[in-house]
């Protein structure tokens, strides 16, 4: 008998939620859903909260210690670093730009009729919001989890180990066993997805009715045409005008590795496949593998549309009123964050919720997207490896005329 994959375990899940809150729904039973299933999905929303201090800061910190070899890479790496950030930022803003405009149309839903409901926080002037990310307490950073100031602990530690040199490779490998536990345990966490979706759909539709599961239709729509939009705007400016590339020739070899991205849903997995592309494309092989690599867990176009689009949608779910302002730095924190955490699975999830308790919206909304975070995650990871095959092909062509520099290997 065929083994049952953790994605249709999720799936299976998802709709299985969606049938028992139909049928208590239908049968004015919701009172057994709420005392009886419901917890379980509160159990599943505790324990992700529990993984989010320590993966944010171990992941982060591991990741600028292992940029202190980028350093060596000289030119290169400042601007493969440069072209990650630049296309992400962009990336982002074309997700809150049709995520706002959906949600001015009337398409996102405005307020829940359930108790979980938007508990504003204290609006603070920029310079109090500024003050606010510099911890005075590492405890209470933690225990708060005050996520700005856990990010920015994670920068000061990770950087005086850099500093350390010699004296801090200790503390390098003592932060990198303790980031090999927390990966474990979050996968451990990741896998009771199944258990959290089921009773959280439930919830949500025994509570709500079934015309709450319209509005994912359009959350999905709304991600799609971000990425679509996103690779007409980007894809034409790096291979056209920055790696003197057709944009058709680009699609005709790397469409190979976009096809791959798209079904598996993995960038790590089509590394081989994507570093054989560039290659064919003309980049230099040393540079695809350093660019690729870096990419696969720091450049996130896909993710950054995706959480700017999940940002506004519940938001505008649980009746929330932010303003601008408010949606661009929840969604630059969750873009920084997830630099440097990519490489956890369900990161994308763990992330959302990072951003989404400060603001004061329930964590329960997140299940009614995450039974279907993988119609997002297919095209989000082929936008980002569609994205890193592009930057790679830049970096290369911007090399070329520094005929000194000697070709280099690096470490992947």
């Amino acid at each position: 008998m065929r083994k049952i994959s953790f994605i249709q375990k999720v799936f299976i899940s998802f709709f299985g939620g969606i049938i028992l809150g139909f049928v208590c729904f239908r049968m004015d039973a919701t009172e057994f859903v709420i005392n009886y299933v419901k917890p379980f999905g509160t159990i599943f929303i505790n324990l992700l909260k529990f993984t989010l201090v320590p993966m944010v800061l171990l992941s982060l910190t591991d990741g600028i210690v292992s940029s202190g070899n980028m350093r060596r890479l000289g030119v290169a790496s400042g601007k493969t670093v440069v072209l990650f950030v630049a296309t992400s930022v962009v990336a982002a803003f074309i997700g809150i730009f049709f995520a706002t405009l959906f949600k001015n149309l009337g398409w996102f839903p405005d307020g829940i009729a359930s108790g979980a409901q938007w508990n504003p926080s204290p609006k603070l002037s920029f310079m109090d919001n500024l003050v606010a990310i510099f911890p005075d307490n590492m405890h209470n950073a933690f225990a708060t989890s005050s996520m700005m100031q856990v990010i920015v602990i994670a920068f000061l530690l990770g950087g005086s180990i850099i500093a350390a040199k010699e004296k801090g490779i200790l503390a390098r490998e003592v932060l990198r066993s303790f980031f090999s536990v927390v990966q474990k345990l979050i996968q451990f966490v990741i896998s009771l997805s199944p258990i959290g979706i089921f009773a959280m759909m439930a919830d949500v539709v025994a509570t709500q009715g079934v015309e709450i599961l319209g509005s994912l239709a359009i959350v999905i729509l709304c991600a799609y045409v971000g990425y679509i939009v996103h690779i007409i705007v980007a894809f034409p400016i790096m291979t056209f005008l920055l790696a003197k590339i057709s944009l058709w020739k680009y699609f005709k070899v790397a469409s190979p590795a976009l096809i791959f991205a798209f079904t598996t849903a993995s960038s790590t997995a089509t590394l081989p496949l994507s570093k054989d592309c560039s290659e064919k494309l003309g980049c230099e092989p040393g540079i695809a593998s350093f660019v690729l690599s870096l990419g696969a867990s720091m450049n996130l176009n896909g993710t950054s549309i995706y959480h700017a689009v999940a940002i506004v949608f519940l938001s505008s779910l649980s009746g929330a009123d932010f303003s601008m302002a408010q949606i661009i730095m929840a969604t630059l924190t969750a873009m920084i964050a997830t630099m440097g955490a990519a490489g956890v699975s369900g990161t994308a999830v763990l992330m959302l919720a990072m951003v989404l308790e400060p603001l004061g919206i329930p964590l329960d909304l997140i299940m009614i997207i995450y039974g279907i975070d993988r119609l997002f995650d297919m095209g989000r990871t082929a936008l980002n490896v569609g994205s890193n095959i592009c930057i790679s092909l830049v970096v290369s062509e911007s090399m070329k005329p520094i005929s000194t520099e000697p070709k280099f290997e690096p470490k992947c």
